[in-house]
């Protein structure tokens, strides 16, 4: 009741903005987590091929974050919007309808350049429109997006009983109703007069070698959140035998995200900064649990300790994001909100991308040479040193001055 009556307190646009992120998650994962087994065993696709149609939608997405933050910036976050999930909408569409290659990589590239635009957009408009509340409206879209990526599976998991073309048109039907609803509902706002043309703005912002060594820093954020996918539900299925223990890493995740988020995200509104280094290490330390895995331990007890490795993550995400989320506009003025989130994401999806790759050549090699501990050894060290960086950001003074403190809901 409590969440109810902070999402109230905010304006209407931020409430829609909250409903969409709900929306875009369970459409993405209704169907993304399928795609791959839908191109290998429904089309009889090559694993190369659907490597490519995979990857092709990933750097589609993850290589024109800059376009889509600019592009909010020069013509409206609210235009980039509506476009982003229109473009959503004929991708996912093309997925059901078609079974070509050309039609795969073509909705492969509108649907990854579809996120391009509306991931930095929202979140541009999310910081313009909440004020000295950013953190807050962050840490609750962070609750919505949540609930998405947990309903967005277990609906894609039903309607596949039915098959994967219901479950690509439900998802495409999911992000055409968000195309209406924002075209409505979602105000218009004046666009600032902006000086110099787009490639001044790109090298204003990545000239900004404070915004830079940040950017770099949050790398171990972003890398350790996506350990969620991939480093603990494999840890959980090899340390219990079960195939259905990952499915309780996201369980744990999930609902420490619905019933902590908020508390934590008030708790610690005096200390930001502090707040965005103690998260960062704290997902770190949460490796370091797993690591026991390797030892002579009951196997009930293994599963315990990744399962805790899962809480301590979710739980330095939840310090640490809604704070880090507010900070990235700050480096810029105010008319470059959207260039900063392009290029923060842009630099995340590469490390993620990058990270994803190295834990997994960690696993591979600790499996192959009996050093069990070497992925979760990898991760802790980055975790640590993504703290560390910031750390040495903020005795140096090189973070943005605070905002106002979280307001406290009554």
């Amino acid at each position: 009741m409590r969440t109810l009556r902070e999402i109230r307190a905010f304006p209407p646009a931020i409430r829609l903005l909250l409903v969409n992120q709900l929306g875009v998650n369970t459409g993405f994962y209704l169907l993304i987590p399928y795609l791959a087994t839908h191109l290998t065993e429904d089309l009889g696709l090559s694993a190369a091929v659907v490597g490519i149609v995979l990857g092709v939608r990933n750097l589609s997405q993850q290589g024109l974050f800059l376009i889509g933050g600019s592009a909010a910036d020069r013509l409206g976050a609210r235009g980039v919007i509506i476009a982003g999930c229109a473009l959503r909408t004929v991708g996912f569409a093309l997925f059901a309808l078609g079974d070509g290659l050309a039609v795969l990589l073509g909705a492969s590239v509108l649907s990854g350049l579809a996120g391009a635009l509306f991931n930095p957009a929202v979140r541009a408009l999310l910081a313009q429109e909440a004020g000295v509340r950013r953190a807050e409206a962050f840490a609750l879209f962070q609750v919505f997006a949540t609930a998405g990526a947990l309903i967005g599976p277990l609906l894609g998991s039903v309607l596949l009983l039915v098959g994967f073309r219901t479950s690509a048109l439900t998802a495409a039907g999911i992000f055409a109703l968000l195309t209406v609803a924002q075209a409505l509902l979602l105000p218009a706002r004046p666009v600032p007069p902006t000086r110099g043309g787009v490639l001044a703005d790109w090298r204003e912002v990545v000239g900004n070698r404070a915004f830079r060594a940040f950017s770099l820093a949050m790398v171990g954020m972003f890398t350790l959140e996506n350990q969620l996918y991939l480093l603990l539900p494999e840890g959980a299925r090899r340390a219990t035998g079960w195939d259905g223990a990952p499915g309780l890493v996201l369980v744990v995740g999930t609902v420490a995200t619905f019933t902590l988020q908020m508390r934590i995200t008030r708790a610690l509104g005096r200390h930001r900064a502090q707040a965005v280094t103690a998260g960062l290490a704290l997902m770190g330390l949460a490796f370091l649990p797993p690591l026991l895995v390797a030892g002579d331990l009951p196997r009930a007890w293994h599963a315990v300790l990744v399962l805790a490795g899962a809480l301590l993550l979710s739980l330095g995400t939840m310090a640490a994001q809604p704070f880090v989320m507010e900070l990235v506009p700050r480096f810029g003025r105010p008319e470059l909100t959207g260039t900063c989130f392009g290029i923060f994401y842009m630099v995340s999806g590469i490390a993620a991308a990058v990270g994803n790759a190295a834990v997994g050549w960690a696993m591979d090699t600790g499996a192959g040479r009996g050093a069990a501990w070497l992925p979760w050894a990898c991760c802790l060290a980055v975790g640590l040193a993504s703290a560390g960086a910031v750390a040495r950001l903020r005795r140096l003074g090189a973070l943005p001055e605070s905002a106002a403190p979280v307001p406290v809901a009554s």
